[in-house]
């Protein structure tokens, strides 16, 4: 039998070695990985297995996985174990309301009743069955999202696993003209929740890091693959975080939904009921692009009346959402 192929089918194998490694107490020899996740099970030779396996790493690595190589033992020195620390992998503690925990718990369900169903969860049974210690908390935080979609990852990412320098439009936070960037796109990272490239921007000669949300139309190649080398002392997540500003606090204005957007009522600086029963919030942000993707996300219950570049970039996100799903039906 051949292992399932396509962008769904790849996806689902990388979230199944993610959770196996962090699972794991212990480096897990390739052997054992191949029997524990059902995908590598389904390969037709050892040969595909490598080979699969091999890119697998390659790209999780690209994505800013922090996937370690260490000896399994002793006795198995020319042998190499895999795993992923959950130290590095997790986010710092994060406090909840009691609406929100409410709302996760209700997610928590759905994850553990849905996608856990399929080859995750059996993956996870074969580890117990095998008797590999195991972190039951290094699981916690490894969940389904729903999102707004940034139109370049896809291209981005190829073009960080190829090493393929690229060229795009890109507006930076202060400005409304769209600049060209040709770009040697070093690696992916999420921060804060939201998606940066680092890399060398050809033009300026000079290290850079861009936030996917603020690149505009089509990412294209710019040079052929492997026509350079990343750094061997690029930290990726350094960057990102230099590279942030503070921003000052700027004011809009929403229509809220009643009984909705709770997370945005508790911030907001001044509310108003309306004659048609929508609250009418004051609140402030620094960052267009994330308060934009928060806005988006909560679909119709809010309605950006002002500043016109928020309810702009909250039109462009929800269209990018759109998009995402006309594509996958």
């Amino acid at each position: 039998m051949s292992a399932a192929t396509g962008p769904a089918a790849k996806t689902e194998r990388l979230l199944n070695l993610v959770l196996v490694l962090l699972y794991t107490r212990r480096p897990l020899s390739k052997a054992q990985i191949r029997a524990l996740v059902p995908q590598y099970g389904e390969t037709a030779s050892t040969e595909s297995f490598d080979r699969m396996f091999e890119r697998d790493k390659d790209e999780l690595r690209g994505l800013g996985v922090p996937l370690a190589t260490e000896e399994i033992d002793h006795f198995h020195e020319d042998e190499p174990g895999y795993r992923i620390h959950q130290r590095d992998y997790a986010l710092p503690d994060i406090e909840f309301e009691t609406d929100e925990l409410a709302v996760l718990g209700l997610a928590s369900r759905s994850w553990a009743q849905a996608s856990m169903a399929g080859p995750a969860a059996q993956a996870l049974r074969k580890l117990r069955a095998a008797g590999v210690e195991r972190d039951e908390g290094a699981l916690i935080g490894i969940e389904p999202r729903l999102r707004t979609t940034e139109p370049a990852f896809e291209a981005v990412k190829d073009a960080v696993l190829s090493r393929t320098p690229i060229t795009f439009s890109y507006r930076r936070p202060e400005g409304t003209q769209a600049r060209t960037r040709r770009v040697q796109p070093w690696s992916l990272v999420q921060w804060h929740g939201r998606w940066y490239l680092a890399g060398y921007d050809l033009d300026r000669e000079d290290t850079r890091v861009f936030r996917l949300s603020r690149v505009d139309g089509a990412v294209r190649t710019a040079g052929r693959p492997g026509s350079f080398e990343v750094p061997a002392d690029h930290e990726a997540r350094i960057m990102v975080e230099r590279s942030a500003p503070a921003g000052e606090a700027r004011p809009a204005t929403l229509l809220v939904r009643p009984g909705a957007a709770h997370s945005l009522r508790r911030r907001a600086t001044s509310t108003t009921e309306t004659d048609s029963g929508w609250s009418q919030l004051g609140i402030e942000f620094q960052d267009v692009d994330g308060f934009a993707a928060e806005v988006a996300g909560h679909a119709d219950d809010v309605r950006v009346l002002e500043p016109a570049e928020l309810l702009e970039r909250v039109h462009t996100q929800l269209r990018a959402v759109l998009a995402a799903h006309e594509a996958g039906s």
